[in-house]
């Protein structure tokens, strides 16, 4: 699909410009409204494609943890007949909540030999809808600092889980990747956290990182890529341990396999080894 269409489809999910003028655009780069609506169902995500893993291959289910102002929801996912301890990985979620394609990440992590918890950070207004549009309404009215202890109430909720072996990594996609930065200068005993295509935390909070990063960057994606150089540097300069990882050819949020036009199957995989990799490193 051309380039510009996938950008100005970025531009609008992360709230650079109302649906309005979304629309206008598309229509202006396909040649008609006509077409515009035809491109449309292409760019939004297909969820009826989200599951991959089955619930013969591992047990999971909704549960809550204690939040800052009450209940926080979640998906909690471990290996299917598990008896041993094991590691253990907060999954947080893209901008528009816990939707169907994060909880089977969720369940991908599980898969792989991990205690996941896939925290819904829309609990504080209900939980995550099912209309995309409204979720990437409501992460916006969320109090971020309220948020960031949310997570680390779940990191903490996952120390004392009794299939947890105590230790602790993150895995963040878009929204969630700036948050997997955010965590790792926020708490000092997290292990790993790994960043898929997020915003990079703040040059002069790097020194409080502690955990193993890895990050995840398309190379098409200007937008969040303009902070690597800045927060590669610091990292750097602060001798702190991380591997980066910039995937040729591929846009912002490749690793979505329910989203056809940005996702890359090729670049998804070899990320996606890497990180479980790292957590087997880091959390055995």
């Amino acid at each position: 699909m051309n380039q510009e269409i996938i950008n100005l489809y970025d531009s609008y999910t992360h709230s650079q410009i109302d649906r309005k003028n979304f629309m206008k655009k598309l229509a202006i780069l396909t040649g008609s409204t006509a077409l515009a609506l035809t491109v449309l169902p292409m760019l939004e995500s297909n969820y009826a494609a989200a599951a991959t893993v089955s619930d013969d291959e591992v047990q999971s289910e909704m549960i809550t943890f204690n939040g800052v102002d009450g209940e926080v929801k979640a998906l909690l996912a471990m290996p299917k007949g598990n008896k041993k301890k094991l590691g253990t990985v907060v999954v947080i979620h893209e901008n528009r909540g816990l939707t169907a394609h994060i909880k089977d990440v969720t369940k991908r992590v599980a898969l792989a030999g991990f205690v996941a918890l896939g925290i819904d950070a829309l609990s504080p207004f209900g939980g995550t809808p099912d209309d995309e549009a409204k979720g990437r309404e409501l992460i916006s009215k969320l109090d971020a600092d309220k948020n960031l202890q949310n997570y680390l109430k779940g990191l903490e909720f996952l120390r004392n889980h009794k299939n947890g072996n105590g230790k602790t990594a993150v895995v963040g996609f878009c929204w969630g990747g700036s948050m997997a930065n955010k965590l790792a200068v926020a708490d000092p005993k997290l292990n790993a956290a790994v960043a898929y295509y997020g915003a990079q935390a703040k040059a002069e909070d790097v020194p409080k990182i502690k955990a193993s990063l890895m990050l995840h960057y398309g190379q098409l994606d200007e937008r969040i890529n303009a902070g690597i150089p800045v927060y590669e540097a610091a990292l750097k300069e602060n001798k702190k341990e991380y591997k980066l990882f910039i995937y040729d050819g591929v846009n912002h949020a490749f690793n979505n396999d329910t989203s056809p036009t940005r996702y890359n199957e090729a670049a998804a995989k070899l990320a996606w080894q890497r990180t479980i990799d790292l957590f087997k490193e880091k959390l055995g």
